[in-house]
């Protein structure tokens, strides 16, 4: 009897799906070249729609259409030039990212933030929203449909868990640059109030001002974007669902490469962010392809999926806004590749780390972690034909003649030997409509590293606030 145990053992052993990917890890994966590049060459307005249903507990958004958008801006002509534009506005918004935290680390001493005002005890179980790709109006960032105001005004806004404050462009406008609906106008909204320069809310901006009693708010990104005004709440509206006394930028006076969005959905991790101010213990988001014509959810108190691979979220007390993630290694082919768990991991003054971000497209890695998985890519990838580099890609191929490829599987490690395989259309991305795809990930001379959204494609991720853990759940949109 104990043979045949051990036998049947042995069978579930090697056909179980969890045991078979921790023996034996994929090592190539294919990349659907002509799908990737047929997504490039586009022509014409196409309408949005959900890839998957909510369920009925759930609370949806109206699809829209890409045609509501798209007159602002069309990369249909040529996906090189929108490319290289998507490309520097990525770096701009990484130097910032780094001047803040550098700004952060510098500082001689700081003041906690005050906690934000309770807003709201309104539990919205599963709020959720359409999530569209902004690449019909020339960026690598994320939009989302809300209603501002009482009556709501609808309007697109960028997500960010790289951001606190929410704001939207406001009348009357000294400077507003072009979005696609109307200027917000809070004289005609019910709900509209000025936040009081001493209430807690203005006390947690980092940049405030106070003119006759009421609070000023200023946010700079970077790259010359910011956003001026009044700090003010307001009723938000997700789906049929409107919250209450919002706290949210006005802005009068709003400059930068926002590029049809009304304003910014603040997702990050401090007291002004949205979901904090919802009281939300949890949210999650997919990032459809940025060339898809498909809808995705953004969505609150969504519990994380029983198949999501999960990490820890580490908390750096310099910079409450960025949600750092516990990444131990980077593997390729099958092979965790030989970097020290130290290059991931924030150290005792605050620098260092690894953060997950919703508006950076692409993923930086310190310099000699983006050399030795560069060098890996490389050796995997002999038989395919080198092109030119491309900005800030240095390793690019020229697929021209090819339909498919094989390449080496990139994946995430975290703690407890959880692997995240990434699709490989995640990773090798064309970055024009002939045939050039270039390895997504780039170098930074900064400490800090990111998961950018080119690599979430796809996923989503579901952040659980309350246990301070993050999940992946792979062709989950």
């Amino acid at each position: 009897m104990a043979p045949l145990l051990l036998l049947f053992f042995i069978f579930f052993a090697s056909s179980s799906p969890l045991t078979h990917s921790r023996t034996r890890p994929l090592k190539t994966t294919t990349l659907d070249v002509a799908s990737s590049l047929q997504k490039t060459t586009r022509n014409g307005p196409t309408s949005y729609s959900l890839k998957t249903q909510p369920s009925e507990s759930t609370l949806s958004l109206q699809l829209l259409s890409r045609a509501s958008i798209q007159k602002h801006h069309s990369y249909t002509n040529n996906y090189k030039l929108f490319t290289l534009s998507l490309l520097e506005r990525d770096s701009a918004r990484v130097k910032v990212i780094e001047t803040r935290l550098d700004l952060a680390l510098k500082r001689v001493s700081r003041t906690d933030l005050h906690p934000a005002e309770s807003m709201t005890e309104l539990d919205p179980e599963e709020m959720q929203g359409p999530l569209i790709s902004g690449t019909s109006q020339g960026s690598g960032e994320y939009f989302v449909r809300v209603g501002i105001g009482n009556p709501p005004s609808q309007a697109y806004l960028v997500i960010d868990t790289g951001s606190d404050v929410s704001w939207i462009q406001c009348a009357p406008c000294a400077d507003c640059y072009d979005q696609a609906d109307p200027i917000f106008q809070p004289d005609s909204s019910a709900s509209y109030a000025p936040i009081p320069c001493a209430a807690a809310q203005c006390k947690s901006l980092d940049l405030s001002e106070c003119r006759n009693g009421t609070c000023l708010y200023e946010v700079s990104y970077g790259d010359g974007s910011f956003t001026v005004g009044d700090f003010a709440t307001e009723t938000i509206t997700l789906g049929s669902v409107s919250v209450p006394n919002v706290a949210i930028g006005c802005g009068h006076n709003n400059e930068g490469l926002f590029v049809g969005a009304a304003g910014l959905l603040g997702l990050g991790g401090g007291p002004l962010s949205f979901p904090a101010q919802l009281n939300a213990t949890s949210f999650s988001y997919c990032l459809v392809d940025r060339d898809s014509d498909h809808a995705s959810t953004l969505e609150f108190h969504s519990a994380l999926s029983h198949y999501a691979v999960t990490a820890p979220l580490r908390r750096n007390k310099e910079m409450n806004t960025f949600y750092y993630v516990g990444l131990t290694g980077i593997g390729v082919g099958g092979e965790v590749l030989p970097i020290p768990e130290a290059s991931f991991e924030v150290d005792s003054t605050g620098a260092g780390g690894v953060i997950v971000d919703s508006g950076t497209a692409v993923t930086r890695l310190k310099e000699e972690v983006y050399d030795v998985l560069r060098d890996a890519f490389l050796s995997g990838t002999k038989g395919l034909q080198r092109a030119n580099g491309v900005a800030l890609f240095d390793t690019c191929y020229d697929l021209s003649s090819k339909s498919s490829v094989e390449v080496p599987t990139v994946s995430f490690h975290f703690p407890g030997g959880r692997e995240l395989p990434l699709p490989a259309k995640n990773y090798l991305i064309p970055v024009d409509s002939v045939g050039t795809f270039c390895f997504a990930f780039a170098p930074t001379t900064s400490s800090l590293s990111i998961i950018g959204n080119v690599q979430q494609q796809g996923t989503r991720v579901g952040f659980d606030v309350a246990n301070w853990v993050v999940g992946f759940s792979v062709d989950s949109c």
